[in-house]
């Protein structure tokens, strides 16, 4: 009963971001559970790399090289998916930069260029993939990456925390919109995880201020994001769930002082 209530054979999911460390392993867990992948990222060698993995489980997979930016390459690479699977079931929503520059010295263009990717890219991705799964009448999930400090915000990450704060709302608002659909839409909101985008800010003072406000006092694996993804992507156990915004950290929201 277990296998079947997380099985996602069958079912054709796009990860966007999937080049990257986080967003690879869900990519090769939701694979694990059954599911063929299309890789997309702006790194379209990231992409193809992480869709060979995919393919030496047993499951077929695509990378694909696009700007999630970019409407019109998001639409080409829907079209990809759709030509080479006849179908998408679960999109997540993993593409995503950051910085620790002070607020008096954030620029227009950082600024910009942040909620482009971190926020834009959920917008613009919402609107191609899930109107491809309203027009399919067949339901789907999508999966967005926010953030532990989507709020409340985390010290030196300005401009993320804004775009993550976006991202929770963007979930929200289209969980309503989607549900008479069966379209349901979530959130993981993943605590602290070292990858490239974040190391460079993990200073030991900062690592040492997240230990204390960490119970489990560690950082994640990319592999504990792998079990609320096929959670959330699985039409079966997690049918009810939609509008969600879960928090995979450590405990680190549970603590105040």
């Amino acid at each position: 009963m277990q296998n079947d209530l997380f099985s996602l054979s069958g079912k054709v999911a796009a990860v966007i971001g999937g080049g990257g460390v986080l967003a690879g392993a869900m990519a090769t867990g939701l694979a694990e559970a059954g599911a063929d992948i299309a890789v997309i990222d702006f790194n379209g060698d990231a992409a193809e790399k992480r869709a060979e993995c995919i393919r030496l489980l047993g499951r077929r997979a695509l990378g694909i090289q696009a700007d999630a930016t970019s409407r019109p390459d998001l639409e080409r690479s829907l079209a990809a998916i759709q030509a080479e699977f006849g179908r998408v079931d679960i999109l997540i929503n993993a593409a995503g930069i950051n910085s620790a520059t002070p607020f008096f010295e954030i620029t227009e263009e950082e600024w910009h260029r942040i909620l482009d990717v971190d926020l834009k890219s959920v917008f613009l991705a919402c609107q191609v993939f899930a109107k491809a799964m309203i027009d399919a009448g067949q339901g789907g999930s999508i999966i967005n990456i926010s953030s532990a400090s989507s709020g409340p915000p985390l010290s030196k990450v300005f401009t993320y925390s804004v775009a993550k704060g976006g991202v929770n709302q963007i979930t929200q608002f289209l969980a309503r919109e989607f549900a008479p659909h069966k379209v349901r839409v979530n959130a993981i909101l993943p605590g602290f995880f070292p990858a490239e985008q974040n190391r460079r800010i993990l200073t030991p003072e900062r690592t040492a201020d997240i230990m204390r406000h960490t119970p489990v006092k560690r950082f994640g694996e990319p592999e504990e994001l792998v079990g609320m993804t096929v959670f959330l992507a699985s039409e079966k156990a997690s049918s009810f769930v939609t509008g969600a915004l879960l928090r995979v950290d450590g405990g680190y929201s549970a603590i105040t002082i």
